[in-house]
């Protein structure tokens, strides 16, 4: 019996061995199954167009920029890129690199750049804003950032001016883009729809080629994010560094909706936000109105925090509500609610904010009203924000 396996273990080692073989490079006529697998091609876009709009929505400048990047199967062999597109006409190529170049410009320059973007945003709001007071308000700001721009660039080190230099020079450097390039960027003239087709060839000439229709849609504008006064309820934060925290928030009758809340300050760090916060009595008797401007057909997310004593059961709303109504009354009425969020005191703790958010439709509104209302035991609001559903 012993004899017996003792054979058997050398045939399966010689199977072994002749399996191996069959493998190695060194024999003549025996090795590697040729490689048959072609290539198949893909490619990744990425949006980064850019635009401009003034303050009455007309277009100052638009760039239709895509970021076009080729890939395939073969992650080792060495491969070809050729890309087309049609229509060609105006159609121009930007090497990926000068974005990246840029931002670490950017990156350098970043107090400059900073200053340089807060009076750009300035520039804009000007015009568009009828206030005399709030005219000379943001043009006293924009003097001060002009004396702080003036002395960042004057205080940029020698340092970083030649780093500067340096990615200047990488830019003017760079080789144009070529439709052979792996990745690169295409500029296009305008809206439209482009046929952007991709062959991949492998290091054995093996090819295939994949086409997409790329819809380069007209640029809109950016919708604006509604301003809310006095969304903290600090002092001395309305647009000329006055206001006592609630000036904003009150409502143009107190006969038709009840006097302004409160003010309830507390120490740096018990608050969400800063030292004050609104407050509303138990007795339900005060509120906050404020009217903001938003875009037709938008979608608004307005978050804020809330807290509430334990007396007694009672809760605080935030409403979103059509300036079609005129007194208090009339905000309660369902026709007149476009969103609405009440939170009990149940389960909460006494002097902890929790965070809360409203999602609400602008439908055909140009402005809507918040309104702060409580009930049953003492309430208090902080941060308000608003930001646009993308």
């Amino acid at each position: 019996m012993n004899k017996y396996l003792f054979n058997l273990k050398y045939i399966v080692l010689g199977a072994l061995v002749s399996l191996t073989s069959c493998i190695n490079d060194d024999l003549a006529n025996i090795g590697d199954l040729e490689d048959i697998t072609g290539p198949t091609p893909f490619y990744s876009v990425t949006n980064v167009v850019s635009s401009e709009f003034d303050c009455n929505d007309v277009e100052l400048w638009a760039k239709y920029d895509y970021n076009f990047q080729a890939g395939s199967n073969l992650a080792v062999n060495g491969t070809n890129y050729e890309w087309t597109i049609t229509p060609a006409e105006g159609v121009s190529l930007i090497n990926k690199d000068v974005s990246i170049l840029e931002q670490s410009i950017d990156g350098e320059l970043a107090a400059v750049v900073a200053l340089e973007n807060a009076i750009s945003k300035l520039e804009f709001k000007i015009p568009c804003e009828s206030d005399q007071a709030k005219v000379d308000a943001l043009e006293a700001q924009m003097a001060d950032l002009q004396v702080q721009l003036d002395a960042a660039e004057a205080g940029l080190s020698d340092e970083t001016l030649q780093n500067v230099s340096d990615l200047e020079n990488q830019i003017a450097a760079l080789p144009p883009a070529t439709l052979q390039d792996r990745e690169l960027v295409f500029s296009f003239p305008g809206p439209g729809e482009y046929s952007v087709g991709l062959t991949v060839t492998d290091n054995l000439g093996k090819s295939a080629y994949t086409e997409k229709t790329i819809t380069v849609n007209q640029v809109i504008p950016t919708i604006p994010v509604p301003e809310i006064g006095e969304p903290g309820f600090e002092d001395g934060t309305l647009f000329d560094g006055s206001g006592d925290g609630r000036d904003s928030w009150r409502a143009p009758s107190s006969a038709n909706w009840g006097s302004v809340f409160q003010i309830n300050t507390k120490s740096e760090g018990v608050l969400p936000e800063g030292t004050q916060a609104s407050k509303f009595p138990g007795d339900g008797t005060r509120v906050g109105y404020q009217e903001i401007e938003v875009t037709p057909g938008a979608t608004y997310v307005l978050t804020y925090f809330s807290a509430l004593n334990l007396d007694s059961f009672g809760d605080v709303t935030v409403s979103i509500v059509s300036t079609n109504a005129t007194t208090l009354a009339e905000a309660k009425l369902e026709a007149n609610i476009i969103a609405s969020r009440t939170d009990n005191n149940v389960g909460r703790v006494v002097d902890v904010f929790k965070k809360h958010a409203i999602t609400f439709e602008a439908g055909d509104n140009e402005s809507v009203i918040i309104l702060l209302t409580n009930s049953g035991v003492e309430s208090r609001l902080d941060a308000f924000d608003i930001s646009v559903k993308q």
